[in-house]
């Protein structure tokens, strides 16, 4: 990136940004009502839980070709074309709720189609920001994203409940087509350099790529591990937040009140622990700062697990600090990988890694109602959550893992221009 370049970033980089910003706010609320609506028709546990397999599986067994195609097609266009098919989608939506022949069958149709957007969104946004962001500034980056995840999450259900209250739910769907406008208008008129397609040869097939993809993650090891590792995390994290429910009324005898003071806890340690991420840059080693992060996150979970139920305020607390060292995890996790991959392959590597991670996903939704019954719901958040810390700073001691920012650049410096 040259000197002009490196001046100019910010103007072009946040124009994208923002507007990328108010359209999640809209998905996120669009997203609320859809979930209300299906709890009200339904009322079942296992309507919803097909409704999250929806949104899942899509970005497990597409990811890695659509990183593929990431790679080839022009990353501007495939954004922006994302992000028209979603609003489409949201279009036909809002046609079936105001013309009265909204299904449940409809529900998951449309879920996965928006999922199948994503999957190809979101890599290339990854990838994007790479060639948008000069590579000091990637950490401060991913932390104001981390802080504006946080905050979709705790302001995305508040404007979609106070949506359904004031208007009909078509209307809530034609807001969120509305919004989709601010992401979709930048890239009209801004570009996004592309890479130099170096490890993308002429003709290349689909599979040969994805062998590419694979023997690159394999040959570098402490990318493979990286990955390896955040699957174990979210084997074990992502079910903290679906027996919260649980936590709440059978543990400290609370009710939907409860709930969202942690719920709200989560989002509001998102925004400061990106924040500060954002102000502070992290360590001078990101892989300190992720696995520091990780870590304490999990020792965040043995306190939350371990509270006598009369001290709910400090599960609150608990909950805060679990959003907040994980913006630290999540936010030193995407510039280390920004980094570390080239950035003619980052769509494929990207979504293979996705493709790992969010993998034991739907396995530890199918074993944990037995493993709870078995060991007790508070079980799962103090062993969870040692385990999850004891990983971490024993990731810390891997030179694969420990030393993989310094032979990246090592590498890159004995590269010949």
């Amino acid at each position: 990136m040259t000197d002009k370049q490196e001046g100019s970033w910010k103007a072009r980089f946040f124009t994208i940004w923002s507007g990328q910003q108010l359209s999640f706010i809209g998905s996120r609320a669009g997203s609320f009502a859809l979930v209300w609506w299906l709890t009200r028709e339904t009322g079942s546990a296992q309507v919803l839980a097909t409704a999250t397999l929806g949104i899942i599986f899509p970005m497990v067994v597409l990811g890695p070709i659509a990183g593929t195609y990431v790679d080839r097609w022009n990353r501007r266009l495939t954004i922006l074309i994302s992000d028209a098919s979603i609003a489409c989608v949201s279009l036909l939506l809002a046609y079936l709720f105001w013309s009265g022949q909204m299904a449940i069958w409809h529900v998951y149709l449309i879920i996965v189609a928006r999922s199948i957007g994503g999957v190809f969104h979101g890599p290339a946004i990854a990838a994007s920001t790479t060639m948008l962001v000069p590579e000091r500034h990637l950490t401060r980056v991913a932390g104001l994203n981390q802080s504006m995840t946080g905050a979709i999450q705790v302001l995305g259900p508040v404007i979609g409940a106070t949506l359904i209250s004031i208007m009909p739910l078509h209307g809530v769907m034609l807001l969120d087509v509305g919004t989709a406008a601010f992401a979709i208008l930048p890239l009209l008129f801004l570009q996004i350099p592309q890479p130099k397609p170096e490890t993308l040869k002429e003709g290349e097939r689909l599979l040969q790529s994805l062998r590419i993809a694979l023997r690159f993650v394999w040959a570098k090891r402490g990318i493979f591990y990286i990955a390896a590792l955040a699957g174990f995390m979210n084997f074990v994290i992502n079910p903290v937040f679906v027996l919260l429910p649980l936590l709440v009324t059978e543990h400290f005898q609370g009710g939907p009140l409860e709930l969202g003071w942690l719920q709200s806890a989560s989002g509001a340690g998102l925004i400061a622990g990106g924040l500060l991420l954002s102000l502070w840059g992290g360590f001078k080693k990101k892989v300190v700062t992720m696995y520091v992060g990780g870590g304490l996150q999990g020792l965040a979970l043995v306190l939350l697990g371990a509270i006598p139920s009369n001290l709910f305020p400090i599960a609150v607390v608990a909950m805060g600090a679990n959003g907040l060292l994980n913006a630290w995890y999540n936010g030193a996790t995407a510039p280390i990988l920004q980094t570390v991959v080239p950035r003619d392959m980052q769509g494929r590597v990207f979504t293979l890694l996705a493709s790992i991670c969010q993998g034991v996903y739907p396995i530890s939704l199918a074993i944990l109602g037995p493993v709870v019954q078995c060991i007790g719901l508070r079980s799962w958040y103090v062993g969870g959550g040692l385990l999850v810390f004891v990983v971490c700073i024993a990731a810390l001691f891997v030179p694969s893992i420990a030393h993989l920012e310094e032979r990246t650049a090592l590498a890159q410096s004995e590269t010949p221009s």
